[in-house]
């Protein structure tokens, strides 16, 4: 049986339609366009969060390794990878996709 150090060092292939992804550090306060600060407490109803994709697995096509994506962070599922976390997702868990790659005419600017 092999011991905790050596687990650890595993690679990890993400399987399916699973989403690996990054959430930035800056979670806490956050400042509006006017200047306001907002603290890391104040509630905010169903507040969507970005994330970067770190990795994924061999059927997700909507987004690719170091793309930003926008989930609800009530489904996700945190885990611990070389003492680092991560968030888990499904692909069909991803409300939007960010990447210089997409050429999109919406006249949105996310």
């Amino acid at each position: 049986m092999a011991d905790a150090d050596e687990l650890d060092k595993l690679p990890i292939k993400m399987l399916n339609d699973r989403v690996l992804v990054r959430v930035s550090d800056k979670a806490g306060e956050r400042t509006s366009t006017g200047g306001i600060v907002i603290p890391a407490t104040a509630q905010v109803a169903k507040r969507l969060v970005w994330a970067t994709v770190v990795a994924q697995g061999q059927n997700v096509r909507a987004c690719e390794i170091g793309d930003k994506v926008l989930f609800s962070p009530d489904d996700r599922y945190e885990v611990e990878v070389q003492g680092e976390d991560y968030v888990m997702l499904r692909e069909r868990e991803l409300h939007a996709v960010a990447a210089e790659r997409i050429e999109a005419s919406t006249g949105l600017y996310l």
